[in-house]
């Protein structure tokens, strides 16, 4: 019984395992291959396995066999291209072992592993490829830390000397009916200057978001909102936030920045509810609309804002869900873990 039920496991390993297995005669007939191995190559039993391109370009004695592995006992397993179905190549690390000696024949029989690396390159690949977007999301972020501290602290500061001595000059010439008429045009030019320059530094980088947090932060971009844009009425609530990882806040600020910038660009919403939620270990973020919705797949200048929200989220190590219907709003849902995954 116990026996019966060990080569049940044996079998369930061999019809499910994602590596290659091939039973192969010493000529390379194939005797046996399980399904990993046919998806891998699209060979069938009675073909014969061709050599592999190192095998094929090889510096050998003559007496020497053609294939690498079995000439070399003593090598676990090496990654070379083998040629498979259609003239296509492919990458897989190889091993091999003698298993049986056929007592009719005398022919050896060999077991042959091929494990695909192409599906492992592309993993590395897309490893690389995150680790450059992050890396471009966090050059960004700072540069706009940096660009909005210079013009708060230095542009900011330097308008501001230029308004007081306008309030020096102006006492100087208090009898001065048309020059105290310029003076107070250059006033209000340089107050809008200076409020440019307010929203303008809070649009990179909210120094209320390092000060305060994400919610304050949040309502002030609402508040300031509803002051330029009547109909849209835009709701926070929170539970159990306090401050998180500054990675997290600074994301999570861009995705609805963004978010809230397709809605009043897009949507023709006239209700917005962003709910923020904070436990033990996630925090968990949804932004729902009435607007008109949208189809994904035939949008552009909104989609790639979707698409930055998601890679954002990705970042991290989060998953977001972007739901919407025509005609029946659209609903954002981001979870991500309450603290930042570390990455190498």
């Amino acid at each position: 019984m116990h026996s019966q039920l060990q080569n049940e496991y044996l079998q369930q390993i061999y019809e499910h395992i994602q590596d290659g297995i091939i039973i192969m005669k010493e000529s390379r007939e194939i005797i046996m291959m399980n399904p990993a191995a046919q998806r891998l190559t699209g060979w069938q039993k009675g073909d014969f396995v061709p050599y592999c391109s190192y095998c094929m370009t090889r510096k050998r004695e003559q007496s020497e066999p053609t294939c690498y592995l079995i000439a070399n006992n003593e090598v676990p397993s090496f990654l070379s291209e083998m040629p498979i179905y259609h003239g296509r190549k492919i990458d897989v690390e190889m091993s091999t072992a003698a298993i049986y000696a056929n007592e009719n024949t005398g022919e050896t029989e060999y077991l042959l592993v091929l494990r695909d690396q192409e599906t492992l390159k592309k993993a590395q690949e897309a490893a690389i490829n995150k680790k450059m977007i992050r890396a471009l999301i966090e050059a960004k972020e700072s540069e706009h830390k940096r660009l909005a501290q210079e013009l708060h602290d230095g542009v900011g500061q330097s308008l501001f000397s230029v308004s007081i001595a306008l309030q020096a000059i102006e006492s100087f010439v208090q009898d001065n009916a048309q020059l105290n008429e310029y003076i107070s045009e250059v006033r209000a030019e340089l107050q809008k200057v200076m409020n440019d320059i307010n929203a303008y530094s809070h649009q990179l980088r909210p120094h209320s978001l390092d000060q305060l947090g994400l919610e304050p932060t949040i309502q002030a971009t609402i508040d300031a909102i509803k002051k330029q844009i009547t109909g849209l009425d835009i709701q926070l609530t929170t539970r159990g936030l306090d401050r998180c990882d500054p990675a997290v806040e600074i994301n999570l600020y861009r995705i609805t920045q963004e978010a809230l910038h397709n809605i009043i660009k897009y949507a023709k919403a006239t209700q917005v509810h962003i709910h923020i939620k904070k436990d033990n270990t996630h925090i968990y973020m949804t932004i729902q609309d009435n607007g008109i919705g949208f189809e994904r797949d035939k949008i552009q200048n909104a989609g790639l804002g979707l698409k930055h929200m998601e890679e954002r989220v990705d970042q991290l190590g989060g998953t977001c869900s972007i739901l919407s219907k025509v005609g029946q709003g659209t609903c954002i849902d981001i979870v991500i873990p309450r603290w930042r995954p570390q990455h190498d």
